[in-house]
This record gives structure tokens, C-alpha cells and sequence, in this order.
């Protein structure tokens, strides 16, 4: 008889988690929600909690905390409120897996505390690693922790490496679509909008990481976890492009063969498998077509369109907490681009120009790495 598994799930209201929601309820026999947590969506909260009965609710604004206990009165749901109380439920909660969908360096927290109490980590927050990769990778060698990652690509990567030993392989390529602005003028890039920016041809994402791909830091995040997951250096990871988002990643091998792990651009897919594995659940999530799809484009990155690219791979070989700069340095300017007060490559300007100014400090440091969460 397979065990019900309980997940523990750091941000349930954002597009990740409405995802992982999804798959929960497709399989009831399977999964149960121990606990939810928002940032500020305490409505769309309470709503989930009353649908899924988790053992717990948390809102990390506190704002929300009264709106909670009395949207939550007489359910016997405990209401918790703050950011401590995401990474004390992340620790203590009872749940036999956490998935972290929190968006953003706010995630980090709470992935180290989970992993800290032993607790294995389906990570859909990618900044978690590139912030505090090192150090999350010694508590896990520590304390048993195993992470399952939830991004498309690396879930790609990670099925792709099954069975094979690591001597054997030779590199690992990261896809990408290039995003809305692949094919755009590069003389244009001043005059593009934030409405622009949110206009992904093929996924359906949060502002954040919607505004990433645009400019391809999140691929520059990518390879940066990918790093910390799959212990390669620098050197033997590759970027492509590919427009129709149908590889999702590749592994290519000392004898030459290459293995790749293609499917429709569906974030339930990779989810279901981290909480699965190494399972391969029935579902009737859409199926591909490769007739349909007919051809499949790749090509090198244009690092005068996307030097975030550059960016990151410097960071990575600098490393020490270079690659966590170059993390909260994009947070904010993206930010500040979503308000309309920079320009799109601005984002990136900005980025340099923190990474120029960036002192190492102790990456093993829980301490160092919080303080650079305040990086002006």
C-alpha cells in the first residue's frame, strides 16, 4: 500500500503553488496539503485553507493575521503570521516533504531551516541556492536532507542523469526560450514596458520571474543552481536557446550521445515528479505532439541581447557570495523596473554595478548571506 504523503507548502497562492494544488487534488489517495503559507494574498489564502484543510495556515505580512484567524474561526486550522514563522513551520511543521514556491531571496530561510531539521526540500525557489548554495549543501551532507528540484530544467537534468554514473557525463544544457524580446530590435530596448516584459510567449509565471526571462537572468539563476544540484563546473554548462520550450534540458555524454527530457511547457509535470519520485505518476496532464509541433529550433544566446548570461557565469566563477549579489541586485532593479522607475537594460546595469562593488563574504555564513539580503 503506497503512504500518503504530506506537504508542507511555502507559498501556496502564487503560480507555482496553485500548481502544486493542482496536482494534490488530481491525486488524493497520494498527497495531503500539512501546511499553506502566503505572502500577502490572505483572501486567496483562506480560500485554499478552506478548501484543502491543511493543518496550518501562515501569512508572512502580518497584516493579514487577524483577516486570517477570522476567515479560519471554528476550522480548527492554526493561524500563524510573520516571516520567522515560515522558516519555524518549514522546520517543525509536520510534513514529509516542503515544497518551497516562495518567490524570490525571501525563500532562503526557510529552505535552510527545512533542511537543517532533515527534511527533504521539492525547491521551486531557485534562489535559495544561488544564495545559499554552499551552505545548504553542507547542512544537507550533515543532516540527511535530500532536494528534489521543481524547475523544469533541472527536473530535466535530474531524469536525464538517472542510471548514469558521473564520470560519464560531459555537459549539461540549459534551454531557454529567449523570451518575448528574442527577436526584437536591440536599438528598441529603452522603450520596452513592463506590460511588454510580462508577455511570455509560452509559460505562464509570476511578474518576477516573467520579467527574469525577458532579460534571461533567470537563466543566469539557473545556472547557478544548477551548479550547487549537479556539481559540474562552469565550464562543462551550456546555455541554448530554444524558442518552443519543448526540451527542457539536456545531458551530453563522453561518448558523444546526448539525452534530453521534452515535454509541453506544464509546470504540474516537473512538480508531480519531485514529490513522486522516482516515480512517474499516471496523470492526464496534456501529452506532446511532436507531429504538431513539427520542428524544433535551438541556437547560441546573443550575449549583446542577454548579457545577463555574462553576468552570471562571472559570478558563478567568482563565487564566494558574488553569485548572491548578483541575486539581490536583480530582485531590486527588477522591482524598480515593474514601478516604472528604471529602464529595461537598466536592470542589468545595475547588476554590474553591484557586482563591481561586491566585497566577498563568508558564504558558509548564515549571518553574511542574510545581510545581503539589505543590499541597497
Amino acid at each position: 500500500m503506497t503512504m500518503m504523503k504530506k506537504i508542507g507548502l511555502l507559498g501556496s497562492t502564487g503560480s507555482i503553488g496553485r500548481n502544486v494544488l493542482r496536482v494534490a487534488e488530481t491525486h488524493p489517495e497520494r498527497f495531503c496539503l500539512a501546511y499553506l503559507t502566503a505572502n500577502t494574498r490572505v483572501d486567496e489564502l483562506i480560500a485554499q485553507s478552506l478548501k484543502y484543510r491543511p493543518q496550518t495556515a501562515v501569512i508572512a505580512d502580518e497584516g493579514g493575521y487577524a483577516a486570517l484567524c477570522a476567515g479560519l474561526a471554528g476550522t480548527g486550522i492554526r493561524c500563524e503570521a510573520g516571516a520567522a514563522a515560515l522558516a519555524d513551520i518549514a522546520q517543525d511543521g509536520e510534513a514529509d516533504v516542503v515544497l518551497n514556491a516562495i518567490v524570490g531571496a525571501a525563500g532562503m530561510l526557510p529552505t535552510l531551516a527545512a533542511v537543517k531539521a532533515g527534511r527533504d526540500v521539492a525547491l521551486s525557489n531557485k534562489e535559495s541556492l544561488v544564495m545559499a548554495g554552499e551552505l545548504i549543501n553542507h547542512i544537507c551532507r550533515t543532516s540527511g536532507a535530500r532536494i528534489f528540484p521543481v524547475d523544469s530544467e533541472h527536473s530535466a537534468i535530474w531524469q536525464c542523469l538517472g542510471g548514469e554514473q558521473d564520470r560519464d557525463v560531459e555537459k549539461i544544457i540549459l534551454t531557454g526560450s529567449g523570451g518575448p524580446f528574442l527577436r526584437r530590435d536591440l536599438s528598441t530596448f529603452d522603450t520596452i514596458t513592463p506590460a511588454e516584459a510580462l508577455r511570455h510567449p509560452n509559460w505562464s509565471m509570476g511578474a518576477k520571474i516573467t520579467v527574469d526571462s525577458a532579460t534571461m537572468f533567470n537563466k543566469g539563476l539557473e545556472l547557478i543552481e544548477a551548479f550547487h544540484l549537479f556539481h559540474l563546473e562552469p565550464s562543462r554548462m551550456e546555455i541554448l536557446i530554444h524558442p518552443e520550450s519543448i526540451v527542457h534540458s539536456m545531458v551530453q555524454f563522453r561518448d558523444g550521445s546526448v539525452k534530453a527530457q521534452l515535454g509541453v511547457p506544464d509546470m504540474k509535470v516537473p512538480i508531480q515528479y519531485a514529490l513522486t519520485y522516482p516515480e512517474h505518476l499516471l496523470s492526464d496532464w496534456p501529452r506532446l505532439d511532436l507531429a504538431a509541433v513539427g520542428t524544433l529550433h535551438f541556437e547560441q544566446p546573443d550575449l549583446r541581447r542577454f548579457p545577463a548570461l555574462e553576468l552570471a557565469r562571472s559570478a558563478l566563477e567568482k563565487g564566494k557570495t558574488y553569485p548572491a549579489v548578483f541575486n539581490m541586485a536583480n530582485e531590486q532593479a527588477v522591482g524598480r523596473f515593474l514601478k516604472g522607475e528604471i529602464s529595461f537594460p537598466q536592470i542589468t546595469h545595475a547588476v554590474r554595478t553591484a557586482l563591481e562593488a561586491h566585497e566577498p563574504l563568508d558564504s558558509l555564513s548564515r549571518e553574511d548571506l542574510m545581510s545581503l539580503c539589505k543590499l541597497n
